[in-house]
């Protein structure tokens, strides 16, 4: 059994499809698994155990690229191909391998809109990413279950990032801040952020985000902030978040990170339906509001009268109790 596993984005939904080969390793462990990715985030899978290889898709190469890479997994004459990502650069990769035995996650789209249109949910309950990249395997007879954490592994790299971060400014023990999201409607609000760190003034909060959240720069008046804002890649955040203590976050990558590495969690699920981690190790915050989900990825627009209500309705004071809870297991 020779099998391909397609998945080019997002970081989140990458993260999550690291589980796929466990399961498949648990079932047939003499099974050779390849995994494509887009070369951005090839990192984060190179170091699975269960993954023989990882290819990459460079996005700059265009289409030449695309049809050059498809020509060499080709040449691989993989058994089995399982596209978990369902879209028109998987499909013509799928198309063009003849793969004998291949498998496509739904994309369930009429479910999706009935969802955020008229917030009618036929999805099974409670939602998890991870769950739904499984389930389909099970026409291959695999049947489900969510491999144990950790499913992302780090390189000595990475962790060496980690300890120096921790050396240089002698952090004894941190929790990581994720305070930015694709959308900005996603975001727990900037100024919860800072009366969360007011709250906690003995505790040393790592933050992390991507070069464009400048945003997250309003952070650094606090003493207890080291502020990591586009200077690490994506094994160096996920090595801080494995060296940390909890990681308290936006719906983004991020709180896949630590849900692949069995770390404890806290999650601001707002306006988007999709992004719900799937293992005990993360607390869910959420509210129950008939205007959840307002739409897809949290793009908006807002419609509830009182301004993104979802989020803001979560308060400081609660976060700041559930992190004590916490950390006091």
């Amino acid at each position: 059994m020779k099998v391909l596993i397609i998945r080019f984005s997002s970081i989140g939904d990458v993260t999550q499809a690291l589980s796929i080969p466990s399961l498949i390793k648990a079932y047939l462990p003499t099974a050779e698994i390849h995994f494509v990715t887009r070369e951005d985030l090839a990192s984060l899978a190179a170091n699975h155990p269960a993954i023989e290889h990882v290819w990459k898709l460079d996005r700059k190469t265009g289409f030449a690229g695309l049809l050059k890479l498809t020509k060499e997994l080709r040449a691989q004459k993989f058994t089995h191909l399982y596209d978990a990502h369902n879209n028109l650069r998987s499909f013509l990769i799928r198309t063009l391998l003849f793969t004998p035995q291949t498998l496509v996650k739904p994309m369930m789209r009429f479910k999706r809109f009935l969802l955020v249109r008229f917030q009618k949910n036929l999805f099974e309950k409670p939602f998890s990413g991870q769950r739904d990249l499984l389930k389909p395997l099970e026409k291959w007879n695999l049947k489900f279950f969510l491999p144990p954490a950790p499913q992302l592994y780090l390189d000595e790299k990475a962790k060496t990032y980690a300890n120096q971060v921790y050396h240089d400014f002698k952090i004894k023990d941190a929790i990581v801040l994720a305070p930015s999201a694709s959308y900005a409607l996603k975001r727990w609000p900037l100024e919860y952020w800072h009366q969360l760190i007011q709250s906690l003034p003995a505790q040393k909060f790592i933050v992390l985000a991507g070069p464009q959240d400048t945003f997250t720069e309003e952070l650094n008046i606090h003493q207890n902030v080291i502020n990591l804002t586009g200077k690490s890649n994506l094994t160096e955040s996920a090595a801080l978040i494995e060296k940390s203590k909890l990681l308290v976050s936006n719906d983004t990558g991020l709180l896949h990170f630590a849900e692949q590495m069995g770390k404890p969690a806290i999650a601001f699920m707002g306006p988007a339906p999709f992004g719900f981690p799937s293992r005990p190790s993360t607390l869910i915050l959420e509210r129950d509001l008939k205007c959840r989900p307002c739409s897809k990825h949290g793009q908006g627009p807002c419609v509830n009268p009182n301004f993104q209500d979802c989020l803001r309705s979560i308060t400081p004071n609660e976060v700041t109790q559930k992190i004590k809870g916490i950390l006091s297991r």
